[in-house]
């Protein structure tokens, strides 16, 4: 089986990451580790300084790919074939994008249990994927239970 696991390195991917283990070693599946990078802004290069803004949107990717890199490893350490991936773009397309390259059988993306008036001025991921994805998608609650 091949999972392709979506996270955006907040704390709610160590709930979803820690939920997955134990199914993926069921199923010795193969996984792809996806975090979505955000797009450059429109701004780059025209009102301020493109040379800054280049080096910090560098120092984020590199930050976030090293984060990536180790969680993939500590995956990888418990005995599951995993593969990260950083991949520029709009979310949820960029996930739908990447599953569809990779061949995957299910999508994992977590959710952050946002209400109606959040979704309606934002979107949601999570929401966005299941609709669209030809494979099965498995939401993982993250928020806080009250």
């Amino acid at each position: 089986m091949k999972i392709l696991i979506a996270i955006d390195l907040s704390e709610s991917s160590e709930r979803v990451i820690g939920q997955m283990k134990e199914f993926a070693k069921a199923l010795s599946a193969k996984i792809w580790l996806l975090h979505v990078a955000e797009p450059d802004p429109d701004f780059v290069g025209h009102d301020v300084d493109p040379k800054v803004m280049r080096d910090a949107i560098a120092k984020r990717f590199h930050k976030e790919h090293q984060e990536l890199q180790r969680i993939a490893e500590e995956l990888r350490a418990t005995g599951l074939d995993c593969t990260a991936l950083l991949v520029q773009g709009a979310t949820a397309e960029t996930i739908l994008n990447e599953a569809e390259k990779l061949s995957v059988d299910m999508l994992v993306l977590g959710s952050h249990g946002k209400g109606a008036v959040a979704r309606l001025l934002i979107g949601s991921t999570s929401e966005a994927v299941l609709h669209k994805s030809p494979v099965p998608v498995l939401i993982v609650p993250t928020h806080k239970r009250s």
